[in-house]
């Protein structure tokens, strides 16, 4: 006796697809977590629908192969490219393109061995661990460096190509880093644009959206800025954007943590009697002033470098 054929539906209704999937809670979250970048959440969200259309035709037969979703994220540090990679990968699992829905985040050093033999171990490691998901690759320029002829990150290469090609169906990867260094890897690496099908482009933040993050973080942890705070806050965001090795909502928290330190030694060391819980959450000008950025220093804070959240 044949098999029986499964019954392909003749009609689908997209927009029930989309509330059984959970696709609107990934993008409520998505809105709510992210200040600003609103060129991304659009194409994030043309992304969603674009998906949600080829598996509406799939359910009817109209399609055969999976859409090639590999991705290119490009812009600078601490725009929140890790964040909105987090994101797609929940996407990509509600929806059916992979199975586990992680995200594997790795820089050059976790694919490219030192000696001979060791790169092909180490890069097909990180691949078994993202089968499934998603693997975000920081600062992938890195991996070319043709200047250095003992160099094994075109072996890396090599395999990483080889995945995409043959297990699209179970993994996808994007690309991050800095938007002129990735087009110059793309060029010296036509492989890896012939497979990359979406790219977005993060735009840094504005003076105003930064002010709005550092609220958002502050709130999270329980922290409020006085009023003095948030003016001094706001000449801080617009001395440090003019400082090297600006990393945009890194930089702030980065400011942040440093503010909070002083505050507690402030507290330490002028409270007289108990304090109360408004006492301990207020965070006060003289804590953003002591900056060194206010004294025409630069800000303590290291260049950013492969590792570091994107």
């Amino acid at each position: 006796m044949e098999d029986a054929v499964e019954a392909r539906p003749e009609t689908v209704d997209l927009q029930a697809e989309y509330q059984a999937s959970g696709l609107a809670e990934v993008l409520e979250e998505l809105d709510r977590e992210l200040i600003g970048l609103a060129p991304v959440k659009a194409r994030i969200r043309e992304t969603a629908a674009l998906l949600l259309v080829e598996k509406a035709r799939r359910m009817m037969g109209l399609a055969q192969e999976a859409p090639t979703l590999h991705m290119s994220f490009t812009g600078n540090p601490g725009t929140g490219k890790t964040t909105v990679a987090l994101k797609m990968a929940g996407i990509l699992k509600r929806l059916g393109y992979v199975r586990k829905g992680h995200l594997v985040s790795v820089t050059r050093d976790d694919l490219v061995g030192q000696y001979i033999g060791h790169t092909a171990p180490k890069t097909r490691e990180v691949l078994k661990r993202a089968m499934g998901g998603v693997l975000f690759i920081d600062e992938a320029y890195y991996l070319y460096r043709p200047d250095n002829e003992r160099d094994y990150g075109q072996e890396a290469i090599e395999i990483l190509l080889q995945v995409m090609e043959n297990n699209r169906d179970d993994l996808v990867v994007i690309l991050a880093g800095y938007a002129d260094r990735m087009d110059t890897f793309f060029n010296a690496n036509p492989g890896f644009r012939s497979r990359i099908a979406h790219h977005i482009e993060f735009p840094d933040y504005t003076d105003d959206e930064l002010l709005r993050i550092v609220e958002h973080i502050l709130g999270g942890q329980n922290y409020t800025l006085s009023a003095g705070a948030r003016t001094a806050m706001a000449d801080y965001i617009r001395l440090r954007r003019a400082q090297p090795h600006f990393a945009n909502a890194r930089s702030i928290r980065n400011a942040l943590d440093r503010a909070r330190l002083r505050q507690a030694n402030r507290l330490f060391e002028t409270a007289t009697g108990a304090l109360d819980a408004r006492a301990l959450s207020l965070i006060d000008e003289s804590d953003i002033r002591a900056s060194r950025v206010f004294q025409g220093g630069l800000a303590h804070e290291r260049a950013p470098s492969a590792g570091d959240p994107a």
